[in-house]
């Protein structure tokens, strides 16, 4: 199957990367609109008043009832009470009055007790009650009798004093607190229950009575300003009837009643045309989101870290998903939290092993923000904020509790870690619901946090075989597999070329350390070098490393036909690990590991036979290393091979030799197509000799063992 994927990349035009990133973009965001269609989608209801409902409906928005709301409005304002405002002038003038009458009287009095000094005059003046009334304002002469203020005049003095403060004070307490229409009667009667009259004269008390009449009117009248104010007011403090998205209209099986067929009509369930703002907006999410991973990935592209196997791992690692979180949502109800049992971590797992941690945590938000919409019940317009929260929680524990990505067992403690946090996640979810924990609810819930975790570990050791076969992907857990020494190449490699096994041994040793030193894949280099000579397993004694106490073959050969042996061995191993389905990235270090280099000591024996000798018979056909991994497998084999050579090689000598081997490896043109810049070849350099000098460090001269015993 990699084979024929490679062959069909090759020789067709999504040999662009562009092209299949773009493509693989597009039918991405096609699936997360295809999928989450249902979720913002506004059904309508094709249904009648009377009608039993099929099902319950919910309401999609938040939309006022205007209706409604008025008639409450309505009802505030019908509720508010006359405001009534107490006129103070008609207070005051009614005191007035009553003060004046008094005033009045005693003032007639006085003139008689004066006039009865004076007897000549007393046939000329007037009547006391005629006196009185000139005294008097027109309206009291008008509306009290001439007996009341006769009565007044007749009264004793004390009596009409004790009287006079007594109604002065009741009448001021009834027309301060204010007599309405309807009451003045009442407030009259109220007086004159405050007034003593047991010990008054009768006539006195008749005349008090008058007065009570005459005093006591209306003085509070309706303000309609006012009153128009308080019902303003009371109609303001009424809050709006609000119909809520997600509130249930009508549950299934009752019966479609007028105000419930309003409702219908009001959210727009009933008008059998769809609303295209929430599919606009998911277009704008996907849009938004998609381009946040379109970044990552050109930034990938710039580093030279992206190819076709990578684009597609996303897209087919996101689909997968997004559909877990999908078909987890149609099993979605009010009571079970389903979105706890979905195992995405899986995804953020899958793309760290596959690709790279920082591509795992963009699609981690993504994930997550797609999780609110793919978990909110099918109510268009809500996101379940909750939802996306644990999604992004448990896939970033899972990015990081996955550190050590080159031991198989990590998957499985990444799994521990992503259950606790989960455990957490869900506790804290629950405690700040503020309501009474049922621990038969937080069970369940609970356990499908860990089922979550357990189906994630589980998913990520199923699939990465997959996308390793499938897509031709080369990670790290499948380089260690590889690296393994019981895989049947290499048991070949050590069984027939023991020395080229060490050989290879070696070069790993020296690949990886130069690699990491300059940014590269230092386990594919090491694994690369494990294959890099298999095609020595074919003719193993035409190679020296083999040859222990063995005549040397190549002394019976003519030059040519020794070159030809020589030359064909990366090409003999890179067709052997074709044949075993061994990664594209193993077979180009086999194939290019000595690029186009000559055999300088064949080409000089036939040299000395033949001057006029080709030099292109002597050289490897290539290619030349295109990665930075099979250029420094390159240095790195013909730097073993040179220091093996040497006795007791010093810091100097291993230094000098490094540096003419890539010296000579750069004016030959066999690193020009690898992405390595001088800057690399200089700490490439230096991790070769830091490498080298550590196994050929000085070590201390032991005593022979014989001397050794004599002196024991």
């Amino acid at each position: 199957m990699r084979n024929w994927w490679n062959q069909f990349i090759k020789g067709n035009v999504f040999q662009n990367l562009w092209v299949t990133t773009g493509a693989s973009l597009a039918i991405l965001a096609l699936v997360m609109f295809l999928l989450a269609f249902s979720n913002v989608q506004t059904k309508t209801y094709d249904v009648k008043r009377l009608d039993t409902a099929k099902d319950t409906i919910l309401s999609p928005v938040n939309v006022e009832d205007k209706d409604r709301t008025q008639e409450k409005r309505d009802e505030a304002m019908e509720s508010v009470e006359d405001v009534y405002t107490i006129r103070n002038f008609i207070t005051n003038t009614r005191i007035n009055y009553m003060e004046e009458i008094f005033n009045a009287v005693r003032v007639v009095e006085s003139q008689n007790d004066e006039k009865d000094k004076d007897s000549e005059a007393l046939e000329e003046q007037k009547s006391d009650v005629a006196k009185l009334q000139s005294m008097l304002s027109e309206d009291i002469t008008k509306q009290v009798d001439k007996e009341v203020l006769k009565h007044l005049l007749q009264a004793p003095a004390d009596q009409r004093n004790v009287a006079e403060e007594m109604l002065q004070k009741a009448l001021t307490d009834v027309l301060r607190a204010g007599v309405r229409e309807e009451g003045v009667e009442e407030a009259r009667k109220e007086v004159l229950n405050e007034l003593q009259f047991s010990s008054f004269d009768p006539s006195l008390k008749e005349a008090v009575q008058s007065l009570t009449e005459f005093l006591v009117v209306r003085n509070s009248f309706i303000d309609e300003d006012k009153k128009i104010q308080a019902q303003n007011e009371a109609a303001n403090d009424v809050e709006p009837v609000m119909i809520r998205q997600g509130q249930v209209l009508v549950f299934q099986g009752e019966t479609i009643s007028n105000d419930v067929y309003e409702r219908l009509e009001l959210v727009g369930l009933l008008d059998g045309k769809n609303n295209w703002y929430p599919y606009t907006g998911l277009i704008v999410v996907i849009i938004l989101s998609l381009g946040i991973l379109f970044y990552e990935l050109r930034r990938m592209k710039e580093l030279d870290q992206l190819d076709h196997p990578k684009v597609l791992a996303v897209l087919f690692i996101s689909i997968l998903v997004f559909l877990l979180m999908k078909v987890g949502s149609l099993f979605q109800t009010s009571i079970d939290d389903l979105y706890y049992a979905v195992p995405v971590a899986a995804g953020a797992m899958l793309l760290k092993l596959l690709i790279h941690e920082r591509i795992a945590v963009f699609s981690s938000v993504l994930f997550a923000v797609f999780g609110t919409i793919f978990f909110n019940d099918q109510i268009p317009g809500t996101l379940n904020v909750e939802a996306g929260i644990y999604f992004l929680f448990s896939q970033l524990a899972a990015i990081i509790f996955l550190h050590n990505v080159k031991d198989k067992t990590s998957i499985l403690k990444t799994g521990f870690g992503v259950t606790v946090v989960n455990m957490l996640l869900v506790s804290a979810f629950v405690m700040l619901t503020y309501e009474p924990i049922s621990v038969s609810n937080l069970a369940i819930t609970l356990g499908y946090a860990v089922l979550a975790a357990f189906l994630s570990s589980v998913l990520t050791f199923g699939l990465l075989p997959f996308f390793e076969a499938g897509l031709g992907m080369l990670s790290d857990t499948l380089l260690i597999t590889l690296s393994n020494p019981n895989h049947p190449l290499l048991r070949k490699i050590l069984t027939q070329t023991p020395g080229t096994y060490h050989h290879s041994v070696m070069v790993a040793n020296l690949s990886e350390a130069a690699c990491e030193a300059v940014g590269a894949n230092g386990l594919l280099a090491r694994v690369g070098a494990y294959y890099h000579d298999l095609g020595k397993t074919s003719e193993p004694q035409y190679f020296i490393e083999n040859q222990m106490g063995m005549k040397n073959p190549h002394d019976e050969l003519k030059p040519h036909k020794s070159a030809e042996i020589i030359i064909s061995h990366p090409y003999i191993g890179a067709e052997m690990l074709r044949k075993h389905k061994m990664p594209e990235e193993i077979i180009a270090i086999a194939e290019q590991h000595h690029g186009t280099t000559l055999l300088k000591y064949f080409y000089h024996k036939a040299k000395q036979g033949d001057e006029d000798v080709q030099e292109d018979l002597f050289r490897y056909p290539g290619p030349k290393p295109q990665s930075s991994e099979a250029a420094i497998v390159c240095i790195c084999d013909s730097v073993e091979a040179a220091v093996r050579s040497m006795k007791s090689p010093s810091p100097e000598d291993i230094e000098n030799l490094v540096h003419s081997i890539i010296i000579d490896r750069l004016l030959d043109g066999q690193l020009s197509d690898s992405p390595l810049t001088l800057k690399d070849l200089e700490r490439i350099q230096t991790a070769i000799c830091e490498t080298l000098q550590g196994i050929f460090h000085s070590r201390i001269q032991y005593p022979e063992t014989k001397a050794a015993v004599k002196e024991a």
